[in-house]
């Protein structure tokens, strides 16, 4: 049976500490490449908070509304990235589909809490001070978003 199509809406989660370091994975499928926490609504009525939800916990193990991380944690940033959808990921989304919508949200989790990746996604991670890690990124809206972090902490 074949895979659905892709919804061409996703979410971008930054995860940062309080003292503003960014956790970024790397992709498993380009090496080399560093990144936030990012995927797809698995279907058009998955509310967005649940898909950032849903994907923090699948790409790194945080459990967002668990024991150290409480809901109030994950802000939605009010920032929506469209862009173009790489040609060498096009087939994932149904035909004629050109373009996606990126919700931005933010996630302050402990400096310590345990990062466990899923992985056949990611194959490591770490932790930079924000601006190092905009400059990691090898997405541009991904970076764009991490310059952001400053006017969403106190």
């Amino acid at each position: 049976m074949a895979k659905p199509f892709k919804i061409p809406e996703s979410v971008l989660v930054v995860i940062h500490s309080p003292g503003r370091e960014v956790l970024l994975i790397e992709r498993a499928d380009q090496p080399g490449a560093w990144q936030s926490v990012t995927g797809s609504r698995h279907d058009a009525d998955e509310p967005l908070e649940q898909t950032a939800v849903r994907e923090v916990a699948e790409e790194t193990g945080i459990v967002v509304g668990g024991d150290r991380v409480p809901r109030s944690a994950l802000v939605d940033w009010r920032l929506r990235n469209v862009y173009e959808i790489f040609p060498v990921w096009a087939h994932r989304y149904a035909p004629g589909t050109t373009h996606n919508t990126e919700h931005v949200y933010g996630l302050t989790v402990p400096r310590d809490i345990p990062v466990v990746l899923a992985p056949r996604e990611h194959l490591a991670w770490r932790w930079l001070p924000w601006r190092e890690a905009a400059d990691a990124c090898f997405s541009f809206s991904n970076a764009e978003a991490i310059l952001q972090l400053p006017r969403f902490l106190p």
